[in-house]
């Protein structure tokens, strides 16, 4: 990621915040009519750790990351045009990403086909939400290791679904998407979504319950 930080900077220093108040589509706009580069760039600027987690979290590897991260806005800049404003531009470039880096890998042939039983126990069809509490940390003198400690056996667990629910967890509750927003990016439907998700966190809850002592449902 470090080259792209000083990608960054070097485009901080020639354009400011000249256009940082601006709305994504008055970024776009600007940078269609004119081919103004500092509008491009602010848009850059503003999604790329965000493209950079999501594409890590799919290919799980740092080089294939970067390389395909870079594809990523090298394609924008060229296809930015055939965005039609049919959805927000960041569901719109996280299909793009999304895409992009499951193709990356598949070339690549570096992604394990991992599959997942369809024999999970539904909780009697009842939705539920997972909470998860770190142990009691009385007895720990740092809040702070813990709560690395407890980010870090979440994103293990997280590491280890398969690819379709690894994505859908962190497009859900880490990037806020909606179920809709969601199935737009992945081109699957609502309830197929829920689906995924929803098994996600069984799994999750099922590897987690060892380390963290409170699970409640909503």
């Amino acid at each position: 990621m470090n080259i792209f930080k000083k990608l960054l900077q070097s485009v901080l220093v020639r354009c400011g915040n000249l256009y940082s108040f601006h709305s994504d589509k008055k970024l776009i706009n600007i940078y269609l009519e004119s081919k103004d580069e500092c509008a491009f760039d602010e848009l850059v600027n503003r999604y790329i750790d965000r493209i950079y987690a999501l594409c890590f979290r799919i290919t799980k590897n740092k080089e294939i990351t970067e390389d395909v991260v870079q594809e990523i806005f090298v394609t924008l800049s060229q296809k930015l045009h055939t965005f039609r404003a049919e959805s927000s531009f960041s569901t719109w470039l996280y299909r793009i990403s999304t895409n992009a880096a499951l193709m990356k890998i598949r070339k690549e042939k570096r992604h394990i086909n991992e599959e997942i039983s369809e024999d999970i126990i539904f909780d009697n069809g009842n939705k539920k939400k997972f909470v998860y509490v770190a142990k009691d940390s009385s007895k720990r003198p740092d809040d702070y290791i813990l709560k690395k400690e407890a980010e870090q056996t979440f994103n293990n667990a997280l590491n280890k679904l398969p690819e379709t629910y690894r994505l859908v967890i962190h497009l859900k509750d880490i990037d806020g998407f909606s179920y809709s927003q969601i199935a737009n990016i992945l081109n699957i439907s609502t309830q197929a979504v829920k689906s995924r998700i929803h098994r996600a966190r069984l799994v999750l809850r099922e590897d987690l319950s060892e380390y963290f002592n409170e699970w409640s449902g909503n």
